[in-house]
């Protein structure tokens, strides 16, 4: 298996280390002299075998670490028996400091272990072998050359490892906001939708019926009449419509009120005018939260839109009542087949009431019920207060 291409830094280094330690074969300068006992080979030319291995190691010493390691170990044990090149050294404490940094973590644990126990041995052997002071020299050096390279590795090592944890928190973090960010633009988007819908789909409707009424029946006080309806509709809606621009420019202009239960009657009262005939049956203490109010106030509201829409002539009927901690929301209409004018549907009337009582944690359910279409809707009235 062909060896990993060495990373250009690598290359420099291993050049370097060459460089300098023929620099220093070529002006005579050793680590050793020739008559020292554990010389073997004495001469300029055996300091170059070991020389050249360190720089190739230097070469792997961030694609193959471990394997860096292990042929420099063979190579500064050869340079032991030789007079020895102080380029060859401090290559061999890089490749000791590139093990650590860059090999496997497991790796890195054991090399600083070894590296410790041979500091350790190579201090208390030669004092207790030789009781010279001066043996304990021994221990110093190979602290200094191998010890000392793997500490230096672990703690950059950390300092990278800290860093490059914080570069991913910081990522993950962003992407969080971001995520929170992109879901409140969604809730914010699918409220406004709904509150548009629920605020001027109503008068649009009733000025949608009237009119075709209007067309379709040639009496002029018919007409008259279906153009007084679609008149106040249409005023009205051009004010739910200026209150709503008002709110999303950061409240530029009058700030419009919450609509609550106590505005039923009214809301019944217009429905009448549009021509349904509807009852009312409110019952309810008075302590309803605003959240549950609101959506209450909604779903009636868009309920009387569809009866107005959709449903045969005959009584619709509101009912609202506490129990048990729950609001209970329903309003039928008379179900089947219609003569006369109509609106168009899209659907988005029942999907925005149903998303109203899931927000609250609620329920709701819409559809025929015998000769009647029921919407029904159970909304939490402690749920709302918690919010």
């Amino acid at each position: 298996m062909a060896l990993p291409r060495p990373h250009r830094f690598d290359v420099y280094i291993a050049a370097g280390g060459l460089l300098g330690g023929l620099l220093l074969v070529g002006i005579g300068l050793s680590t050793r002299p020739a008559t020292d006992p554990i010389t073997l080979f004495d001469g300029p030319w055996p300091v170059l075998v070991p020389l050249v291995v360190l720089a190739g190691c230097e070469l792997l010493r961030r694609a193959a670490p471990r394997t860096a390691l292990l042929i420099g170990t063979a190579g500064i044990c050869a340079d032991v028996v030789t007079q020895g090149s102080l380029a060859t050294v401090l290559m061999f404490t890089d490749v000791i400091y590139a093990a650590v940094l860059y090999g496997p973590l497991a790796s890195a644990r054991r090399i600083q272990w070894i590296t410790g126990l041979l500091t350790v041995a190579g201090t208390l052997v030669p004092f207790a072998v030789w009781r010279e002071p001066e043996a304990l020299l021994i221990g110093v050096v190979v602290g200094v050359v191998a010890y000392g390279p793997a500490g230096t590795g672990w703690i950059v090592r950390n300092h990278r490892d800290a860093a490059e944890a914080a570069r991913l928190r910081a990522e993950q973090t962003a992407l969080l906001a971001e995520m929170d960010r992109t879901q409140a633009v969604a809730a914010e988007r699918a409220r406004m939708a709904r509150e548009l819908h629920d605020m001027v789909a109503n008068h649009l409707s009733a000025i949608a019926i009237h009119s075709t009424a209007a067309l379709s029946i040639d009496e002029p006080a018919t007409s008259r009449e279906a153009l007084a309806v679609i008149r106040e509709n249409s005023v009205a809606g051009l004010a739910e419509m200026r209150r709503l621009i008002g709110i999303l420019r950061d409240g530029d202009g009058e700030p419009a009120a919450v609509p609550t239960l106590d505005g039923l009657t009214a809301l019944v009262e217009g429905a009448r005018a549009n021509g349904l005939d509807v009852t009312l049956d409110a019952c309810h203490d008075g302590a309803v939260p605003a959240p549950v109010e609101l959506a209450a106030y909604r779903i009636v509201q868009e309920s009387l839109t569809n009866a107005l829409k959709h449903a045969c002539p005959g009584r619709v009927t509101v009912s609202l009542a506490e129990r048990d901690g729950d609001l209970t929301v329903e309003v039928s209409s008379p179900y089947g087949d219609r003569d006369g004018p109509r609106a168009p549907g899209s659907g988005a009337g029942l999907v925005g009431m149903r998303e109203r009582a899931a927000l609250l944690g609620g329920t709701f359910r819409a559809g025929p019920r015998g000769a009647l279409w029921t919407v029904h809707a159970t909304l939490p009235v402690s749920e709302g207060e918690s919010e």
